[in-house]
């Protein structure tokens, strides 16, 4: 926002306001600009990467802005403390303004419009609020700026046994500087299982029936649709923050809180970005639709190539095969809102964005949709199960070092059990 729209905005609050309904004091900050920074990613097409980076730019700044007014609690990037008196609402919504006009410029006009209205219908400290939140989130742009994320880089495309075929984009999340980890690579697993091995071949044929688009099964197919999340979607990372934001509301969590979930939430899946692309950069895996085509090319007398498999998806997959990428997300969400909520079995609904026919979804828990959302992998032909699993347990202990290290309380017991307080 220029300097003279902001302005605009900010003397909207001192205008008489002729309505018959009181002025609402809530706004709905978080879920409102978690709502932008989504649909942003839709139209953007944005990688699962670019998106995991886009949502906790976001929702730090919105986390730094409240608690830099609410204090008590370490800061995710931006130290306070802020304006005494300031409107926590107005600095949420501006500090997510500010990132968002920065990141995704074309849709300046109508940030703009939202932050005027949302300020318009606040009162008390939202002049000091608004203009602390648009400094948390320049500084939040200002800090990210000269990650890693940017130039794009890639890696050739490979031959041989093993190998991932094709060239892939993107490789330079590798080296992407974390949101919260010490260091992302301690997160990077031993290798898959060698190709002539009986644990390969026992991954092998399971994909090779499960995953096989000659063999047509309703249910799989579904399952696999409905976590398949492609370009043009709100990708994995934001399934697992509005997974969040709908517990969230379900539970009418106050703003300070509800912006300390998203950044949790966020944080973990950006920095889950970093060992899954480092994961597959190092070990180069093939996916289930060439290994099945060249199973007499691996060495193992039990895989049965099959020249003709096509994996039900109808794609043989954009990156390298190890480890799923959905997995790690999914493995990463689901451990920081069953740690946040000290529970684990949390039951929701949920709708995806490529859910088939639009058709909701029900789970008894966090770690239920997790492992559904990994094993649609293997029925969509795009993974194998030790992939799978691999995966998960990466975005677990991503997860596990943020929730231990980050936004706790500055003094007095910051933990529950095993539950960040």
């Amino acid at each position: 926002m220029n300097k003279l729209v902001y302005v605009a905005a900010l003397t909207l609050i001192g205008m008489p306001v002729v309505t018959a309904e009181p002025v609402r004091a809530d706004i709905d900050a978080v879920r409102v600009w978690n709502g932008f920074a989504l649909d942003a990613v839709r139209t953007a097409r944005a990688t699962d990467a670019d998106a995991a980076r886009l949502y906790a730019m976001v929702n730090v700044a919105i986390y730094d802005a409240v608690n830099g007014l609410a204090g008590g609690r370490t800061h995710a990037l931006v130290p306070g403390p802020g304006p005494r008196g300031g409107n926590p609402q107005a600095a949420a919504a501006s500090a997510a303004h500010a990132v968002l006009v920065r990141l995704v410029p074309p849709h300046t006009a109508d940030y703009d419009t939202r932050l005027a209205t949302d300020l318009a219908r606040l009162h008390g400290g939202v002049t000091s609020g608004a203009e602390w939140g648009r400094e948390v989130g320049e500084s939040v742009v200002t800090a990210r700026t000269g990650d890693g994320s940017t130039p794009v880089e890639s890696q050739p495309a490979g031959t041989g046994p093993g190998v991932f075929r094709a060239a892939w984009s993107g490789t330079q999340y590798r080296n992407v500087r974390p949101f919260a980890v010490a260091d992302p690579a301690r997160y990077i697993p031993g290798p898959p299982p060698a190709l002539t091995s009986l644990p390969y071949a026992a991954a092998y044929a399971e994909v090779a029936v499960l995953g096989n688009a000659a063999l047509p099964d309703a249910e799989l197919l579904a399952t696999y649709q409905y976590w398949s999340l492609p370009a043009g979607s709100d990708q994995p990372p934001g399934e697992w923050l509005r997974i969040g934001l709908t517990v969230a509301a379900d539970r009418h969590l106050p703003l300070a809180e509800q912006a300390r979930l998203t950044a949790l939430l966020s944080m973990s899946l950006a920095d889950t970005t970093v060992a899954t692309v480092g994961t597959k950069y190092a070990y180069r895996h093939w996916r289930p639709t060439t290994a099945i085509r060249e199973g007499d090319t691996d060495g193992n007398p039990v895989t049965v190539p099959d020249p003709a498999w096509s994996a039900r998806a109808g794609s043989v997959g954009g990156t390298p095969e190890y480890v799923s990428g959905h997995s790690s997300y999914s493995g990463a969400g689901a451990a920081v809102l069953a740690g946040f909520f000290c529970r684990d079995a949390i039951p929701f609904s949920h709708v995806t964005d490529s859910a088939p026919g639009g058709a909701a979804r029900s789970y008894r828990s966090f770690t239920a949709a997790a492992a559904e959302t990994g094993r649609s992998r293997v029925y969509g032909g795009q993974h194998f199960e030790f992939s799978n699993q691999a995966g998960l347990s990466v975005g677990r202990a991503v997860a596990d070092e943020v929730l231990a290290t980050e936004l706790l309380r500055r003094s007095g017991p910051t933990h529950f059990g095993a539950c960040p307080r």
